[in-house]
């Protein structure tokens, strides 16, 4: 063997040993559909009790992005980004207080965010079980949802449907007089209704 075909063949295997792990251990496998959801058409609402009462808000800012393939939930994951001084709860003075530094406190901390990379089939549906950062404050969440796809106008859109709960006093939300439960209820529940477009190999 020439000295040529021998720097050829040590090239090559160099080549093999370096490159196969970065293959294996590379991101989600091309052919995941991405997502991102339909802002005009998507809802994200929560609901406490107050003074005995159910209330409800809606957030109307809340970025969403879902790389989701029933067939491959190893690869699939779920971002969603809140902007926390987008919400109405239809009083004025009561989204006042919610955001004020007792509750919210959206000036010190604008965002909320939930990013999971584990979801599972689940008998009813799917279920998404990654972080919630609040408040400044993360911890687990579970949440879960059903999903469907439909084709519109030639397109492949998805629909997504869930609801979780949140206990606000685990994330700080509730200072002073509002960490008392007797007028303000601890949990929350969070429903959401997504259409989500973009369907595009990731």
């Amino acid at each position: 063997m020439t000295r040529l075909a021998r720097t050829t063949l040590a090239l090559t295997a160099f080549l093999a040993v370096a490159v196969s792990p970065h293959i294996a251990s590379g991101a989600a496998p091309a052919g995941v559909p991405h997502y991102v959801a339909d802002p005009a058409k998507s809802t994200l609402q929560f609901t406490f009790t107050q003074a005995g009462g159910k209330n409800q808000g809606h957030f109307a800012r809340f970025p969403v992005s879902f790389d989701f393939s029933p067939d491959n939930l190893t690869a699939s994951r779920l971002e969603v980004t809140v902007q926390m001084s987008s919400f109405t709860t239809g009083d004025q003075e009561r989204d006042d207080t919610l955001r004020g530094d007792d509750l919210f406190a959206v000036s010190k901390y604008p965002q909320a965010q939930f990013s999971a990379t584990q979801i599972t089939k689940t008998g009813n549906g799917f279920e998404a079980l990654g972080k919630l950062t609040l408040r400044g404050t993360t911890k687990d969440l579970r949440v879960p949802f059903t999903f469907r796809t439909a084709t519109e106008n030639g397109a492949t859109v998805g629909y997504m449907n869930g609801r979780t709960t949140v206990r606000r006093l685990d994330f700080g939300v509730g200072q002073g007089d509002w960490k008392a439960t007797d007028q303000v209820g601890n949990d929350v529940e969070v429903t959401f209704a997504l259409r989500l477009t973009g369907a595009a190999p990731h």
